[in-house]
């Protein structure tokens, strides 16, 4: 299944509410949150509390993409403001291997995530401890970026890694995504797809939504 995750940093935060009830209503399976600390990436978004305040407005499911460094200090923060999935960066921990079995231990879906610069089969180890990869197609920090095309043959190796040794994963892709190449992430292996600006600048967010649908499902993963 083909999900749809709007990325909260390119939403009006003047006007949360109603920007949030927008791309609910216009189809979006998630709301992707982007936790930036200003020490793994360069730039600061939010915290829990953000987070905590917007959950009783919204049932989208909360996928939480933390950047930070040694994110096992917040986990239980996390959840507790109302995270569905918390995703770690691998660059960001010392040993993510026990991040990923301590979120485990409390019952939150796990995802893991690599920046472009890092190789793919750094996740193999770990793949049996995640309900999602994030593959980044663009640098992690700022939003607006155009998409990194390399980054998609990750993605594809990952999916054949996974398809290959029975590993049911969603994997995702965040950063330059719009209707116009998300069949290139799609037919590459992914099916949870962030879009910030595309979804929220849009006029009408439901056509962009029904767009990108149309044109992953005419570009599905084949081996």
């Amino acid at each position: 299944m083909i999900y749809i995750a709007p990325s909260l940093l390119a939403a009006n935060f003047a006007n949360l509410t109603e920007d949030i009830h927008k791309i609910e209503e216009a189809g979006a399976n998630y709301l992707h949150l982007d936790v930036m600390d200003g020490v793994f990436v360069p730039n600061l978004s939010f915290g829990p509390g953000l987070i905590e305040n917007i959950r009783p407005i919204s049932k989208l499911y909360f996928d939480v993409h933390l950047m930070i460094v040694e994110p096992i200090r917040y986990i239980d923060n996390f959840i507790a403001a109302g995270a569905d999935s918390i995703t770690i960066h691998y660059e960001s921990c010392k040993n993510c291997a026990d991040v990923l079995r301590y979120m485990r231990d409390k019952d939150i879906r796990t995802g893991l995530a690599i920046s472009p610069d890092t190789p793919w089969d750094v996740v193999v180890p770990l793949l049996e401890l995640v309900d999602m990869v994030l593959v980044m197609t663009v640098h992690p920090g700022f939003g607006g970026q155009s998409i990194i095309y390399g980054a998609l043959d990750k993605v594809r190796e990952i999916r054949k890694y996974a398809t290959e040794h029975g590993l049911n994963i969603n994997i995702e892709v965040d950063g330059g995504i719009n209707e116009k190449n998300v069949g290139l992430a799609t037919s590459a292996g992914a099916n949870v797809i962030v879009a910030g600006s595309a979804i929220f600048n849009a006029t009408k967010p439901r056509h962009v939504i029904n767009a990108m649908r149309e044109a992953a499902e005419q570009n599905p993963f084949s081996l």
